[in-house]
């Protein structure tokens, strides 16, 4: 009595052809530390700037139940 592993027909053990969009890619270049460093600082601006924003809505929000919650309170 031998176990016969079945194999998944939906899993292929080749690895993919690159799709169209890859043949377009730009071609890599190798960038300095210094300009990888002011990439992420970048980047960790554009992310702050966003949340600083959310965060301004949030507060609105926060004022209007606030001052839904005062005009409950009071009847």
């Amino acid at each position: 009595m031998t176990a016969q592993k079945q194999v998944d027909s939906s899993v292929s053990r080749t690895p993919t052809v690159a799709s169209a969009s890859a043949a377009t890619r730009k071609p890599w270049k190798k960038k300095s530390p210094v300009e990888v460093v002011l990439e992420q600082a970048a980047k960790l601006r554009e992310q702050i700037a966003e949340r600083e924003d959310e965060l301004k809505d949030m507060r609105r929000q926060l004022q209007k139940f606030e001052e839904a919650r005062k005009i409950f309170e009071s009847t």
